[in-house]
């Protein structure tokens, strides 16, 4: 898909119809929600969780109605798309299982883009990946499935960003970056052009990485050193 183009997702027309699961209703389903309604949305949405507590609760005005186990339930009444609603900190592997699970249900990824992000029409952004507020996916650059780009993140021109990658908050990846699947990119921190992160590998918060990083390997630091 081409720069946060999306499946179109009619009004609701009935009470009892749903078009988009949410998978997660922690914080990270709240900055979601809000990128869909800004982004003019009128989706009939719901959220899976299996946290006990949230049941019967909202977020942001979506309900919490069930775990997993509704999903069948959902796709019988005619859900079409669904979001992961899960952040993470560093373990992209929940994310990635959420997103295996919708898929399995032949539901649909749907990107969720912020209005005020910044995606050029020459970028690639991948099903079910998420641009959040002021993001940058710049032009040549592949943004892979189910990524996060977090909040005022960069992804400048012809990186490689590989699938279930966070992009977190304010980070910064230069140009001609290879970033492996699901990899963390901590908050702040800033990856200098032509480095290679390895999949799974983590950035810490703030770090400055000045050459690659092998897979499965934690830096941190100025300049980012192994951990």
């Amino acid at each position: 898909m081409l720069g946060g183009t999306q499946p179109h997702i009619p009004p609701t027309e009935h009470a009892t119809q749903v078009d988009l699961i949410i998978l997660g209703g922690g914080g990270h389903a709240r900055a979601l929600i809000d990128s869909l309604r800004a982004g003019g949305s009128t989706a009939s949405c719901v959220i899976l969780d299996p946290d006990e507590s949230l049941r019967g609760k909202d977020v942001l005005g979506v309900p919490v109605i069930g775990n997993d186990s509704l999903l069948p339930e959902l796709v019988d009444r005619g859900a079409r798309y669904f979001i992961v609603g899960l952040g993470s900190t560093g373990d992209s592997r929940p994310r990635e299982r959420l997103f295996e699970l919708g898929l399995a249900y032949k539901l649909e990824p749907l990107i969720v883009m912020h209005p005020t992000a910044v995606c050029s029409q020459w970028a690639t952004v991948g099903p079910g990946s998420q641009l959040l507020p002021s993001s940058v996916v710049n032009a040549g650059a592949v943004v892979g499935a189910n990524v996060i780009v977090n909040s005022a993140a960069v992804v400048e021109h012809d990186c490689l960003v590989g699938d279930h990658v966070h992009v977190s908050s304010g980070a910064v990846l230069a140009s001609t970056i290879r970033v492996g699947r699901g990899a963390h990119i901590g908050a702040g921190a800033t990856v200098r052009q032509c480095i290679s992160i390895g999949e799974w590998a983590v950035v810490g918060a703030g770090a400055v990485v000045v050459k690659d990083v092998p897979a499965r390997t934690t830096v941190v630091g100025v300049p980012a050193r192994p951990i």
